[in-house]
Protein backbone atom coordinates (compact mmCIF):
# COMPACT_ATOMS: atom_id res chain seq x y z
CA UNK A 1 0.00 0.00 0.00
CA UNK A 2 0.59 3.42 -0.64
CA UNK A 3 1.42 3.89 3.51
CA UNK A 4 4.77 2.02 3.07
CA UNK A 5 6.19 4.22 0.93
CA UNK A 6 6.83 5.76 4.43
CA UNK A 7 7.87 5.26 7.83
CA UNK A 8 5.60 4.76 10.16
CA UNK A 9 6.81 7.84 12.10
CA UNK A 10 6.86 9.92 9.26
CA UNK A 11 3.58 8.74 8.38
CA UNK A 12 2.07 9.73 11.75
CA UNK A 13 3.62 12.80 11.40
CA UNK A 14 1.20 15.70 9.83
CA UNK A 15 1.00 19.31 9.64
CA UNK A 16 -1.37 21.70 10.92
CA UNK A 17 -2.46 23.92 7.84
CA UNK A 18 -4.47 26.65 10.39
CA UNK A 19 -3.87 29.17 12.90
CA UNK A 20 -5.89 31.20 15.46
CA UNK A 21 -8.17 32.73 13.30
CA UNK A 22 -8.37 30.49 10.40
CA UNK A 23 -11.87 30.18 10.20
CA UNK A 24 -12.68 33.25 12.43
CA UNK A 25 -16.54 34.57 11.40
CA UNK A 26 -17.35 30.61 9.80
CA UNK A 27 -19.79 28.29 10.15
CA UNK A 28 -19.14 24.52 9.35
CA UNK A 29 -21.26 21.09 9.60
CA UNK A 30 -19.80 17.61 10.01
CA UNK A 31 -21.45 14.59 10.18
CA UNK A 32 -20.26 12.10 12.22
CA UNK A 33 -18.80 14.85 14.38
CA UNK A 34 -19.09 13.10 17.42
CA UNK A 35 -16.35 10.78 17.53
CA UNK A 36 -12.89 9.78 15.72
CA UNK A 37 -11.54 12.21 12.92
CA UNK A 38 -15.24 13.90 13.06
CA UNK A 39 -14.65 14.98 16.85
CA UNK A 40 -11.12 16.12 15.97
CA UNK A 41 -11.71 18.31 13.06
CA UNK A 42 -14.60 19.82 14.90
CA UNK A 43 -12.36 20.51 18.10
CA UNK A 44 -9.42 22.11 15.40
CA UNK A 45 -12.49 24.54 13.95
CA UNK A 46 -13.70 25.70 17.45
CA UNK A 47 -9.96 26.09 18.46
CA UNK A 48 -9.13 28.28 15.45
CA UNK A 49 -11.91 30.70 15.61
CA UNK A 50 -14.84 29.38 13.91
CA UNK A 51 -18.11 30.85 14.48
CA UNK A 52 -20.58 27.73 14.52
CA UNK A 53 -19.76 24.30 14.40
CA UNK A 54 -22.31 21.69 13.93
CA UNK A 55 -22.45 18.23 15.09
CA UNK A 56 -24.43 16.09 12.76
CA UNK A 57 -25.04 12.83 14.61
CA UNK A 58 -27.31 9.93 15.10
CA UNK A 59 -27.07 9.76 18.76
CA UNK A 60 -27.83 13.22 20.18
CA UNK A 61 -26.52 11.92 23.76
CA UNK A 62 -23.18 11.46 22.11
CA UNK A 63 -23.81 14.03 20.56
CA UNK A 64 -23.80 16.78 23.41
CA UNK A 65 -21.34 14.52 25.36
CA UNK A 66 -18.98 15.57 22.48
CA UNK A 67 -19.97 19.18 22.83
CA UNK A 68 -18.98 19.51 25.99
CA UNK A 69 -15.88 17.61 25.31
CA UNK A 70 -14.85 20.22 22.43
CA UNK A 71 -16.35 23.25 24.65
CA UNK A 72 -13.66 21.83 27.80
CA UNK A 73 -10.81 21.37 25.72
CA UNK A 74 -11.05 24.91 23.82
CA UNK A 75 -12.57 26.91 26.79
CA UNK A 76 -15.12 28.13 23.89
CA UNK A 77 -18.68 27.93 24.36
CA UNK A 78 -21.74 29.02 22.39
CA UNK A 79 -20.27 27.29 18.93
CA UNK A 80 -20.60 23.88 19.15
CA UNK A 81 -24.51 22.40 18.01
CA UNK A 82 -25.36 19.15 17.94
CA UNK A 83 -27.92 18.49 15.38
CA UNK A 84 -29.56 15.06 14.01
CA UNK A 85 -28.95 13.30 11.38
CA UNK A 86 -29.21 8.90 10.26
CA UNK A 87 -27.38 8.17 7.43
CA UNK A 88 -29.21 5.25 6.89
CA UNK A 89 -32.92 6.97 6.42
CA UNK A 90 -32.63 9.13 2.88
CA UNK A 91 -36.14 11.07 4.45
CA UNK A 92 -33.30 12.06 7.67
CA UNK A 93 -31.21 13.38 4.93
CA UNK A 94 -33.25 15.15 3.12
CA UNK A 95 -34.99 16.86 6.74
CA UNK A 96 -31.38 17.71 7.56
CA UNK A 97 -30.65 19.51 4.41
CA UNK A 98 -34.10 21.33 4.64
CA UNK A 99 -33.07 22.46 8.13
CA UNK A 100 -29.69 23.75 7.30
CA UNK A 101 -30.71 25.52 4.37
CA UNK A 102 -33.53 27.50 6.00
CA UNK A 103 -31.91 27.83 9.38
CA UNK A 104 -28.00 28.74 8.31
CA UNK A 105 -26.93 32.03 7.02
CA UNK A 106 -23.93 30.32 5.71
CA UNK A 107 -22.30 27.08 5.17
CA UNK A 108 -18.19 27.59 4.82
CA UNK A 109 -17.66 24.17 4.99
CA UNK A 110 -19.35 20.71 5.24
CA UNK A 111 -17.41 17.76 5.89
CA UNK A 112 -18.79 14.59 4.42
CA UNK A 113 -17.49 12.49 7.21
CA UNK A 114 -20.23 9.69 8.46
CA UNK A 115 -19.90 6.03 7.28
CA UNK A 116 -19.81 2.44 8.60
CA UNK A 117 -17.20 -0.36 8.18
CA UNK A 118 -19.31 -3.70 8.05
CA UNK A 119 -18.61 -7.39 7.47
CA UNK A 120 -21.76 -8.82 7.68
CA UNK A 121 -24.67 -8.09 4.90
CA UNK A 122 -27.79 -6.34 6.60
CA UNK A 123 -30.04 -3.79 4.22
CA UNK A 124 -31.56 -0.35 5.22
CA UNK A 125 -34.22 1.01 3.11
CA UNK A 126 -33.87 -2.02 0.16
CA UNK A 127 -30.12 -1.47 -0.23
CA UNK A 128 -27.02 -2.97 0.91
CA UNK A 129 -26.50 -0.74 3.99
CA UNK A 130 -22.46 -0.12 3.67
CA UNK A 131 -23.39 1.27 0.08
CA UNK A 132 -26.69 2.96 1.15
CA UNK A 133 -24.97 4.69 4.01
CA UNK A 134 -21.85 5.22 2.62
CA UNK A 135 -22.94 5.68 -1.18
CA UNK A 136 -26.03 6.78 -1.57
CA UNK A 137 -27.10 8.71 1.28
CA UNK A 138 -23.39 10.44 1.02
CA UNK A 139 -24.00 11.59 -2.24
CA UNK A 140 -27.46 12.51 -2.31
CA UNK A 141 -26.44 14.57 1.00
CA UNK A 142 -23.87 16.30 -0.86
CA UNK A 143 -26.20 17.48 -4.05
CA UNK A 144 -28.62 18.52 -1.62
CA UNK A 145 -26.19 21.02 0.18
CA UNK A 146 -24.88 22.23 -3.00
CA UNK A 147 -27.57 25.17 -3.60
CA UNK A 148 -27.08 26.12 -0.22
CA UNK A 149 -23.41 26.18 -0.56
CA UNK A 150 -23.25 28.00 -4.05
CA UNK A 151 -26.00 30.42 -2.08
CA UNK A 152 -23.53 31.07 0.65
CA UNK A 153 -20.51 31.66 -1.53
CA UNK A 154 -21.75 34.32 -3.58
CA UNK A 155 -23.50 35.99 -0.66
CA UNK A 156 -20.28 36.35 1.23
CA UNK A 157 -18.00 36.52 -1.65
CA UNK A 158 -16.27 33.43 -0.38
CA UNK A 159 -15.14 29.39 -1.80
CA UNK A 160 -17.23 27.27 0.27
CA UNK A 161 -15.67 23.71 0.42
CA UNK A 162 -17.95 20.16 0.25
CA UNK A 163 -15.12 17.49 1.68
CA UNK A 164 -15.99 14.04 0.85
CA UNK A 165 -14.25 11.37 3.23
CA UNK A 166 -12.54 8.56 0.75
CA UNK A 167 -9.92 6.01 1.47
CA UNK A 168 -7.13 4.15 -0.98
CA UNK A 169 -7.67 1.41 0.56
CA UNK A 170 -10.70 1.52 -1.73
CA UNK A 171 -7.97 0.70 -4.62
CA UNK A 172 -7.77 -2.62 -3.05
CA UNK A 173 -10.91 -3.33 -4.27
CA UNK A 174 -10.90 -3.49 -7.74
CA UNK A 175 -11.41 -7.45 -7.80
CA UNK A 176 -14.71 -6.67 -6.40
CA UNK A 177 -15.80 -3.36 -8.75
CA UNK A 178 -14.70 -5.86 -11.90
CA UNK A 179 -17.66 -8.11 -10.35
CA UNK A 180 -20.45 -5.38 -10.76
CA UNK A 181 -19.10 -3.78 -14.48
CA UNK A 182 -21.53 -5.85 -16.33
CA UNK A 183 -24.99 -5.20 -16.55
CA UNK A 184 -26.12 -2.63 -13.41
CA UNK A 185 -23.66 -1.96 -11.31
CA UNK A 186 -25.99 -1.09 -8.05
CA UNK A 187 -27.96 -3.95 -9.09
CA UNK A 188 -24.35 -5.96 -8.73
CA UNK A 189 -23.84 -4.21 -5.49
CA UNK A 190 -27.27 -5.32 -3.87
CA UNK A 191 -26.56 -8.39 -4.74
CA UNK A 192 -25.83 -10.95 -1.29
CA UNK A 193 -24.77 -13.96 -3.75
CA UNK A 194 -22.19 -12.23 -5.17
CA UNK A 195 -20.56 -9.97 -2.06
CA UNK A 196 -17.18 -10.36 -0.42
CA UNK A 197 -18.31 -8.41 2.39
CA UNK A 198 -14.79 -8.53 3.87
CA UNK A 199 -14.10 -6.20 1.07
CA UNK A 200 -17.31 -4.34 1.00
CA UNK A 201 -16.03 -1.25 3.16
CA UNK A 202 -13.13 -0.35 0.71
CA UNK A 203 -15.45 -0.98 -2.30
CA UNK A 204 -17.77 1.20 -0.82
CA UNK A 205 -15.35 3.90 -0.62
CA UNK A 206 -14.15 3.34 -4.24
CA UNK A 207 -17.69 3.94 -5.51
CA UNK A 208 -18.10 6.95 -3.75
CA UNK A 209 -14.59 8.16 -4.82
CA UNK A 210 -15.85 7.26 -8.58
CA UNK A 211 -18.90 9.63 -7.44
CA UNK A 212 -17.85 12.55 -5.97
CA UNK A 213 -15.35 13.08 -8.99
CA UNK A 214 -18.08 13.09 -11.47
CA UNK A 215 -20.10 15.29 -8.90
CA UNK A 216 -16.81 17.68 -8.95
CA UNK A 217 -16.87 17.31 -12.72
CA UNK A 218 -20.27 18.22 -13.10
CA UNK A 219 -19.57 21.21 -10.52
CA UNK A 220 -16.80 23.04 -11.99
CA UNK A 221 -15.42 25.72 -9.23
CA UNK A 222 -15.59 28.51 -12.27
CA UNK A 223 -19.55 28.30 -12.27
CA UNK A 224 -20.38 27.19 -8.77
CA UNK A 225 -17.98 29.07 -6.41
CA UNK A 226 -17.65 25.80 -4.31
CA UNK A 227 -14.37 23.14 -4.09
CA UNK A 228 -15.36 19.93 -3.80
CA UNK A 229 -12.60 17.89 -2.23
CA UNK A 230 -11.98 14.10 -1.12
CA UNK A 231 -9.97 13.26 1.78
CA UNK A 232 -8.12 10.00 1.94
CA UNK A 233 -6.82 10.60 5.83
CA UNK A 234 -5.12 6.99 6.47
CA UNK A 235 -5.24 4.05 8.65
CA UNK A 236 -6.34 5.90 11.95
CA UNK A 237 -7.30 5.22 15.51
CA UNK A 238 -11.10 5.67 15.60
CA UNK A 239 -14.43 4.17 16.44
CA UNK A 240 -14.67 3.23 12.55
CA UNK A 241 -15.66 -1.06 12.25
CA UNK A 242 -16.96 -0.81 15.70
CA UNK A 243 -20.03 -2.00 14.03
CA UNK A 244 -18.01 -5.29 12.25
CA UNK A 245 -17.64 -9.18 13.76
CA UNK A 246 -15.42 -9.41 16.11
CA UNK A 247 -12.65 -11.25 13.97
CA UNK A 248 -13.08 -7.70 11.59
CA UNK A 249 -12.35 -5.79 14.64
CA UNK A 250 -9.65 -7.38 16.00
CA UNK A 251 -7.72 -7.59 13.18
CA UNK A 252 -7.85 -3.68 12.37
CA UNK A 253 -6.99 -2.85 15.69
CA UNK A 254 -4.27 -4.84 15.48
CA UNK A 255 -3.17 -3.21 12.43
CA UNK A 256 -3.72 0.65 13.93
CA UNK A 257 -1.98 -0.19 17.59
CA UNK A 258 1.26 -0.53 15.07
CA UNK A 259 1.00 1.91 12.39
CA UNK A 260 -2.50 3.99 12.87
CA UNK A 261 -2.42 7.77 12.96
CA UNK A 262 -4.29 9.02 15.91
CA UNK A 263 -8.00 10.99 15.11
CA UNK A 264 -6.36 14.30 16.07
CA UNK A 265 -3.66 13.70 13.15
CA UNK A 266 -6.05 12.09 10.93
CA UNK A 267 -8.33 15.19 11.65
CA UNK A 268 -5.20 17.32 10.18
CA UNK A 269 -5.78 15.71 6.86
CA UNK A 270 -9.77 17.23 6.83
CA UNK A 271 -8.80 20.26 7.64
CA UNK A 272 -6.49 21.05 4.35
CA UNK A 273 -9.27 19.46 2.52
CA UNK A 274 -11.05 22.68 3.71
CA UNK A 275 -8.37 25.20 3.17
CA UNK A 276 -6.74 23.86 0.24
CA UNK A 277 -8.73 26.21 -2.05
CA UNK A 278 -9.96 25.56 -5.88
CA UNK A 279 -6.58 24.15 -6.59
CA UNK A 280 -8.05 20.93 -4.79
CA UNK A 281 -11.20 20.76 -6.61
CA UNK A 282 -11.83 17.43 -7.64
CA UNK A 283 -9.01 15.93 -6.83
CA UNK A 284 -7.00 13.62 -4.19
CA UNK A 285 -6.10 14.76 -1.03
CA UNK A 286 -3.85 12.75 1.53
CA UNK A 287 -0.83 13.96 3.76
CA UNK A 288 -1.79 17.13 3.51
CA UNK A 289 -1.07 17.62 -0.05
CA UNK A 290 -2.95 17.01 -3.29
CA UNK A 291 -2.03 13.28 -4.48
CA UNK A 292 -3.48 12.64 -7.79
CA UNK A 293 -0.79 11.03 -8.48
CA UNK A 294 -1.56 7.91 -6.26
CA UNK A 295 -4.79 7.19 -8.01
CA UNK A 296 -4.12 4.09 -9.99
CA UNK A 297 -4.32 4.04 -13.69
CA UNK A 298 -7.12 2.42 -14.15
CA UNK A 299 -9.36 5.03 -12.23
CA UNK A 300 -8.12 7.59 -14.41
CA UNK A 301 -7.39 6.01 -17.83
CA UNK A 302 -10.33 6.02 -20.43
CA UNK A 303 -11.75 2.30 -19.07
CA UNK A 304 -11.89 4.31 -15.16
CA UNK A 305 -13.80 7.25 -16.78
CA UNK A 306 -16.40 4.57 -18.12
CA UNK A 307 -16.90 3.12 -15.15
CA UNK A 308 -16.54 6.59 -13.51
CA UNK A 309 -19.64 8.19 -15.74
CA UNK A 310 -21.35 4.74 -15.38
CA UNK A 311 -21.60 4.57 -11.96
CA UNK A 312 -22.63 8.37 -11.96
CA UNK A 313 -25.69 7.56 -14.04
CA UNK A 314 -26.94 4.78 -12.41
CA UNK A 315 -26.26 7.18 -8.93
CA UNK A 316 -27.98 10.29 -10.41
CA UNK A 317 -30.93 8.01 -11.32
CA UNK A 318 -31.39 6.68 -7.91
CA UNK A 319 -30.92 9.94 -6.43
CA UNK A 320 -33.54 11.82 -8.55
CA UNK A 321 -36.18 9.21 -7.29
CA UNK A 322 -35.29 9.77 -4.15
CA UNK A 323 -35.58 13.74 -4.52
CA UNK A 324 -36.71 14.94 -8.04
CA UNK A 325 -34.55 17.56 -9.32
CA UNK A 326 -31.76 17.30 -7.28
CA UNK A 327 -28.99 16.52 -9.51
CA UNK A 328 -30.75 18.32 -12.69
CA UNK A 329 -30.66 21.40 -10.87
CA UNK A 330 -27.06 21.29 -10.23
CA UNK A 331 -26.36 22.16 -13.99
CA UNK A 332 -28.58 25.22 -14.06
CA UNK A 333 -26.41 26.90 -11.50
CA UNK A 334 -24.89 29.94 -12.92
CA UNK A 335 -21.58 31.84 -13.01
Amino acid sequence: MVMLRLSVEQYKKLPILAEEGTFSGKTYIITGGNSGLGLETARHLVEFSASRVILAVRNLEAGENAKINIETSTRRKGVVEVWHIDMASRTSVKDFVRRASTELDRIDGFVANAGVMLDAWSTTEGIETTIAINVINTMLLGALMMPKLVESGRKFGMHPTLVFIISVFGYTAKSEMDKNREGSIFGGLNDEKRTNMGQRYPLSKLVEECAARQLAALCPVERTGVTITLVAPGLCSTGLGRDAGTFTKVMHEAVRAMMARTAEVGSRTILHGLVVGPDGHGKLLSGCKIKEYWVPDWVSNAEGQRLQKGIWEELAARLEEIQPGCISQLSQIQE
